[in-house]
């Protein structure tokens, strides 16, 4: 869950956020930076060897922290992206490294007067549901919504939007509970 509902958000991700939005715009690279976060977002969300990396509570994050940013390096990314990482590691932050990418996504997007709309799923979204939801909260009035997309297997199918204070749940998960109590009821 990411805890940014503006940008004057608490906690761990705004913090962090604030930091890194304000050093890429002292130094005018913050669409740079953007785009490179996102991308971050989208090599943690592809690759499950880094996402077990990272939420291994037994490594040495000062061990990890070297060879992660000499991989980010190898991939492009920037001395501030580099940075950014170095610091969380040092901070032992690594394993929330997927919610501070998801915490500058929401961060940025309160500062450019968008919406977050944190998607759920029990498998990751195609192009083509992607841009019927874009649609749909278009329809309902949230123009310009970010997606922070995520996985949990154990909604079985359907889906959990949540905008702001606001959660949707179309999941298999809840709709078989809510049967569960109907038929607990009737008995």
């Amino acid at each position: 869950m990411v805890e940014i509902t503006g940008t004057g958000g608490t906690g761990l991700t705004a913090r962090y956020a604030a930091a890194l939005y304000a050093a890429a715009f002292e130094r005018g690279t913050l669409d740079e930076v953007v785009a490179q976060m996102a991308e971050l977002g989208r090599l943690i969300h592809d690759q499950a060897d880094l996402r077990a990396l990272l939420a291994n509570p037994l490594l040495d994050s000062h061990k990890v922290a070297p060879v992660l940013a000499q991989a980010l390096e190898s991939q492009g990314f920037s001395p501030l992206i580099r940075n950014f990482v170095q610091v969380a590691a040092g901070n032992r932050r690594l394993r929330d490294l997927p919610r501070l990418v998801d915490g500058f996504t929401a961060y940025v997007a309160a500062k450019r007067g968008e919406i977050v709309a944190e998607v759920t799923t029990a498998h990751g979204l195609s192009d083509l549901q992607r841009s019927q939801l874009h649609a749909r909260l278009t329809e309902s009035g949230h123009r310009n919504a970010k997606l922070i997309e995520r996985q949990d297997p154990s909604l079985l199918g359907g889906m959990v939007v949540k905008i702001g204070s606001k959660l949707y749940d179309t999941s298999l998960k809840s709709r078989l509970q809510r049967l569960n109590y109907s038929l607990k009821g009737a008995a």
